[in-house]
């Protein structure tokens, strides 16, 4: 195999690309919706993996190239038969916000599969979560990670498993965080109350503050990304940043939603003490209240490594991005 190409564009088929073929382990969310639109497109097969064959099946039945397996992370015979048979996996896995402490546990116990059926290559999309609060305006991939939160404290557990089972030879590694993201059916996003409200004619409720500095992923181009980072020698044993399309506010980002939509805006802020009264009543209220720093304190991301690596990379503009999303929303709207 050829580890020489490291100028192969963001998307492009590549015919002895390192990750072989690939199972995406969590594939029903949106994410592992986007990579499996890029495998689509080089017309390579891969497996998604889930718990329910239902939604598997809803989101990858009609496609001839994906291989439909369920697992149950509770049972390692299960998890190491979903992993046989691959090259490598790329590990979406979520879990309820409240649940944050089964984040590494079942990382672990994947990881564990991957090795014992020897994948070469395990991908990790991770978060802004384990660097804590920024002590820089914007953050490279060796800014201190120290995560002051619990979410934080499991999602860094997390990389440390991956980097440490890629540095002892058992299998090699990396991670690529995002931030956070909105797209076309992204309902766990800042913005998709938005997105619904500006389509209906309703008001927008949002968590602020909602004027300091931010940044948006458009899910649709995370796929081509961890596609791209997989096939990639360069990429293992070490982490990587993917930032977003520009730093922006999510009030900018929510009066450009309603100028598309063609809608007076109509814009409810939220507080933490408010989040922290709705949160007697409603557990992912109650959760975020922990994560509300990212709202006065927000990570931006520095990715002028991860550019470097794959040069080409494509970021979807927050305008079109918005046309498309709305676009996805309201029946008989154009693309």
């Amino acid at each position: 195999m050829n580890h020489t190409n490291s100028k192969l564009k963001v998307g492009e088929a590549n015919a002895t690309a390192l990750a072989g073929k690939i199972a995406l382990f969590g594939a029903a969310g949106a994410i592992g919706k986007s990579i499996a639109a890029a495998l689509r497109a080089q017309g390579r097969a891969y497996r998604v993996v889930g718990r329910s064959a239902a939604a598997l099946q809803a989101a990858f039945g009609d496609d001839p190239l994906a291989e439909i397996v369920t697992w149950n992370p509770e049972d390692p015979a299960s998890i190491r038969a979903a992993a046989r048979g691959v090259d490598s996996i790329m590990y979406l896995v979520g879990v309820d916000y409240w649940k944050f402490d089964l984040h590494p546990v079942l990382l672990q116990k994947t990881l564990d599969a991957a090795i014992a059926e020897r994948v070469a290559n395990f991908i990790l999309s991770g978060t802004v979560y384990p660097f804590g609060k920024p002590v820089t305006a914007t953050v490279r991939e060796e800014h201190p990670r120290e995560p002051h939160t619990f979410k934080g404290s499991m999602r860094k557990q997390q990389e440390d498993m991956v980097m440490a089972a890629d540095r002892a030879g058992k299998i090699r590694g990396t991670v690529l965080r995002l931030p956070d993201f909105y797209g076309p059916g992204v309902d766990k996003s800042l913005l998709d109350g938005v997105f619904k409200a500006a389509a209906s004619g309703s008001r927008a409720f949002m968590i602020g503050p909602i004027d300091t500095p931010h940044e948006f992923l458009y899910v649709p181009d995370a796929g081509p990304v961890l596609l791209a980072l997989a096939d990639q020698p360069q990429a293992y044993g070490r982490t990587w940043n993917f930032a977003g399309a520009g730093i922006t506010s999510q009030r900018d980002l929510a009066q450009q939603i309603f100028a598309q939509a063609g809608r007076t805006p109509k814009i409810s802020v939220v507080n933490k003490l408010t989040l922290r009264v709705i949160g007697l009543f409603d557990k992912m209220m109650r959760e975020l209240v922990e994560m509300h720093y990212l709202q006065t304190t927000p990570v931006l991301m520095d990715d002028t490594a991860l550019c470097a690596l794959l040069p080409g990379l494509h970021k979807t503009s927050y305008a079109e991005g918005i046309r498309q999303t709305l676009a996805a929303i309201r029946p008989g709207s154009q693309a």
